[in-house]
């Protein structure tokens, strides 16, 4: 038995004990899934879980080579069952996240965002250095307080980019689906990870499996975000060339 086959044995054991096996009644089930169904018992879809574990490796790889070469990858997951977990794992590979709600036009209109993002910027700066106090009174400082709160919850998983993400990873494109219509109107690959209710058609790597269980989701972002990692490793900023730097042929 070959190595591949001997970590595909393993991980598809992992999946099950997860229960990444379960998806939906058949009522529920949306047909670009049906390829990925093993069967059904008592009236609840059991994935393929041997076919699961080559959209992973597929995924995999296209997270692997967007880390190598530098890219940004956009995490999102708004559902609250697995909104902390897309969290931890984008923070642990440095990558921005939406996690609250989808703000539409965070891809379509960003633009518009940026400003946002730089007004709460603005507003953290000033009071971390004392201006707030300085310049305004107390009922302002309350108002003030209110709108970086509300600032941080929309954008503060995105504030540390100024430009629009190379990749997106969404847990559950059904339920974020706003974010897919974007990213797929600005032509921006989409890695997914969608149960049975999902339409597979609507993003470039899919991952069919349970998206609901927390334990399900961990483990395919585990998968995911360390094979990330791996290519950032890789990954070598081009130099800086300095003004009236000739290029050399």
């Amino acid at each position: 038995m070959s190595t591949n086959t001997e970590n595909n044995k393993t991980l598809i054991e992992r999946l099950f004990s997860a229960g990444a096996h379960f998806g939906f009644t058949k009522s529920r089930r949306h047909p670009t899934a049906a390829p990925y169904i093993f069967a059904n018992k008592q009236g609840t879809d059991i994935f393929d879980l041997e076919k699961t574990v080559i959209l992973i490796e597929d995924a995999k790889k296209a997270l692997h080579e967007a880390g190598s070469q530098g890219k940004t990858v956009l995490f999102v997951g708004t559902k609250d069952e697995i909104s902390k977990i897309v969290k931890t794992h984008a923070e642990a590979v440095e990558m921005p996240y939406v996690t609250n709600r989808w703000i539409g036009g965070m891809i379509t209109n960003y633009a518009e965002i940026r400003k946002r993002i730089a007004r709460l910027k603005e507003l953290v700066a000033e009071r971390e250095s004392g201006e707030l106090e300085r310049k305004y009174t107390k009922k302002e400082r309350v108002m003030i307080g209110r709108e970086v709160d509300k600032l941080t919850f929309n954008f503060g998983g995105i504030s540390t980019v100024d430009k629009i993400p190379h990749m997106l990873v969404v847990v559950d494109p059904r339920h974020d689906s706003i974010a897919v219509t974007e990213a797929n109107d600005a032509g921006i690959p989409i890695v997914a990870i969608m149960s049975s209710d999902c339409d597979v058609k609507l993003v470039t790597k899919p991952v069919v499996l349970n998206d609901a269980l927390t334990t399900s989701v961990d483990l395919v972002l585990t998968e995911l975000t360390e094979a990330f990692a791996e290519g950032k490793k890789a990954y070598t900023p081009a130099p800086v060339r300095k003004p009236n730097t000739p290029v050399r042929r």
